[in-house]
Order: structure tokens, then sequence, then C-alpha cells
């Protein structure tokens, strides 16, 4: 993906205000219209100022599309990192049209309709209206349960219409067993409700920070765990430690790296438990003894084995 610069697409500078936007958008329209202009690209330059308009126009989309490209230029090879938006609290209006650059990125968040009380009025009692924000977590937190205090940026325009972030906290209850992508609803923290109407909901969607042992899927874990040559060979009974409890695994006979075991309910504690996939690697003890280099000499010449054999055949 190659990145597109929104703000020189509409030739506006980057801490333009919303007026000047809207301003920049119309003249072009004008100018690039297919059923009015006469340039050759029209069809395609509209397609790109729609796309800037888009994004620029939304304070939210604004404020996430700041927070990814202000390392970028136009044109370089663009790849947002991991989890770039947690910590954003959006609203849940309903998703605008985006062109080619934007779309994955914020097909989840929303965005669109009004943004200064972000409540969408139905009539005089009006509900207001659901945020929703990514927060990450450490994978202890579903083992053990906790709560933690959660900072979260809010898109907001000033008076003179400058896009910033306002920031907040709150504190979390996790319950044990929680997992990646699971939703905890904080009834009244969205916006505020419309002539007397109930607040909105809070949706705080749930990742996890990398953990140096386990990846995680849904409420499975995945481990890689080193074997020696002979518990492969042999088979063998294998403690691990899982946070503050230890199992034991059993390494079947003849075992092999890439094979995968199963340990069924060993992966988060949810309300029907994961499990746990350990991915074997057979770890080769090096030759830096006299001894070691003798048993492997011994296997070399005693042992009937020939790993490439299926090449020759």
């Amino acid at each position: 993906m190659q990145y597109k610069d929104y703000y020189q697409i509409l030739g506006v500078n980057r801490d333009a205000v919303q007026a000047d936007i809207k301003k920049a958008f119309r003249k072009l329209a004008r100018k690039f219209h297919p059923d009015v202009s006469k340039e050759t690209n029209a069809e395609q330059r509209m397609k790109e100022i729609n796309e800037a308009y888009a994004v620029l126009s939304d304070p939210e989309k604004r404020a996430a599309y700041d927070q990814l490209g202000q390392h970028y230029r136009a044109g370089e090879e663009f790849q947002p990192p991991p989890n770039w938006d947690a910590g954003f609290e959006f609203s849940s209006a309903e998703n605008l049209n985006f062109g080619d650059f934007f779309s994955e990125l914020f097909g989840r968040m929303g965005g669109g309709g009004t943004h200064g009380g972000r409540g969408e009025s139905r009539g005089f009692h009006s509900r207001g209206e659901d945020h929703h924000a990514k927060i990450l977590l450490d994978l202890e937190d579903a083992f053990h349960g906790a709560t933690r205090q959660i900072t979260l940026r809010a898109p907001r325009v000033d008076a003179q219409g400058r896009v910033g972030l306002d920031t907040h906290t709150l504190n979390v209850k996790i319950p044990r067993g929680v997992y990646a992508g699971q939703i905890i609803r904080l009834s009244g923290k969205g916006s505020p409700g419309l002539g007397g109407g109930k607040p909105g909901d809070l949706l705080l969607e749930l990742e996890f920070n990398p953990h140096p042992r386990f990846r995680v899927d849904g409420s499975n874990l995945y481990m890689k765990l080193p074997v020696t040559p002979w518990e492969a060979a042999l088979g063998a009974i294998i403690a691990i430690k899982l946070f503050e409890a230890e199992i034991k695994v059993r390494i079947p006979e003849g075992a092999q790296s890439g094979q995968q075991l199963r340990v069924r309910g060993q992966g988060i504690p949810s309300k029907i438990p994961g499990d746990l996939i350990l991915d074997l690697q057979v770890v080769l003890p090096a030759a830096s003894s006299a001894k070691a280099r003798k048993l492997y000499e011994t296997m070399a010449h005693e042992l009937a084995f020939d790993p490439r054999a299926d090449l020759r055949s």
C-alpha cells in the first residue's frame, strides 16, 4: 500500500481548520467534477479529492490519519503497525464510502455524521450514541482478572475549527477469562443523550500486548516448545509453566519438529476455555566437546537413518 497525502491532494496545510478543508474541496470539485470539467484526468482526480475530503472532513478519521501518517510522504510504502488504533475512542455512526487507501483501516471505526455532541437526534428524547475503543491488556489479566486504569483519546474540534485530541482516564474491571476480540460494555460512558435521553455506552474491544512466550488467537494460546532429540525419539513427559500453574504434557514417541500438540482446556479460561497448542521444535545439542562429538559419530555409524531418502527416489 502506498501512502497518499490527503492534505496535498486538497492543497491545504496540515493545520488547516475544517472550514478551509471544506472550501478547498468545493473549489476542486468545481474544477474536476466529470460533469463539467474539461480536464483529461477529471474522473480520477475527483475520486482522489472525494477520498481525501471523506477523511479530512471527519474529525475522527482525520485524527487517526494524522496519527498514522505523520512519518510518511506521498508514494512511500505504508504499512500501519499492529493495534495502531488502540486507545482511540470513536463514535459508531454509519461508515462513509472510502476509496482504496484507508478503507480497510477505517472500515471498523465508524465515523461520519455529527461529531460535536456525537449524538444523533431522533426526536426530543434521544439516547446518546455509543462509542467504541480498542484497549491493550497483558495476557496475565485474562488468567487472574484485574482493574486497569485506561487512558483514551477522543478527537474534538475547537471553536476555531481545529482538530485535536482530548484524553480522559477511567478504571476498568477486567474479569478473569477475557479473550482477544471480546467486548466490554461500560453503560453510560458514551455520548450524552438529547432532551433528557439516556447516555450511550462505551464499548471496549480487548486485545493483548505481545507476550514473549505465547501467541493469542481468540481463547487459544500458541507456544513454541523446545524438546531434546531423545525426548522426541523416545517420548517424554514435560512440565510447562503456565503463569502461576504448572501442567504436564506427554511428548509422543517419534515426535518431529513442526508437529503440533493440542492440550485441551489449557488456553484462556473463558466461559468455554481455549486450548494450548504446542509447536514442537527439536533442538540439537552442539558438538562442542570430545564426548559430544563421539556420541554424534557413533549415531552416524550405527543408525541406518537417511532423512533425504525421499529426495532421491
